[in-house]
């Protein structure tokens, strides 16, 4: 499995956890992994890093997210795919030491493959104003 499909299937794992809402993530972790057949071990240390690392930052990273939106934005009022495919990059950039230029790029291909149609750009702007920042 290469990196990008092994952050394609943190996407959706974070996305499915988004829906939910649940409070074990370690369950949810282990379930996604029997149920996506996932065995690989670096897929699920990556994974698994992603999605508790998310969890322990979930403030600061919506923080950041929401300090990058128009004016007339609120966080709710952004789709749960978008906010799944922020989560993942803003974690990758800030707390992963993922190149910001690739973390963005693997971002809008989410967005192009699984979001709206204005998706990536929102994605491609957000993203690029909070690398901004730094």
């Amino acid at each position: 499995m290469n990196r990008s499909s092994i952050r394609e299937n943190a996407f959706k794992l974070i996305y499915s956890l988004e829906i939910q809402e649940t409070e074990n993530l370690e369950e949810q972790i282990e379930l996604f992994f029997e149920s996506n057949k996932i065995n690989e071990e670096d897929a699920k240390k990556y994974i698994t890093d992603v999605v508790l690392g998310i969890d322990k930052n979930k403030e600061q990273i919506l923080k950041d997210i929401e300090q990058n939106l128009k004016a007339e934005w609120k966080i709710s009022r952004i789709s749960k795919m978008d906010l799944s495919i922020l989560k993942l990059a803003i974690y990758e950039i800030k707390y992963n030491e993922i190149p910001y230029k690739v973390a963005i790029n693997e971002a809008v291909e989410l967005a192009k493959k699984y979001g709206e149609d204005k998706s990536k750009n929102f994605v491609n702007g957000i993203l690029a104003s909070i690398v901004k920042e730094m």
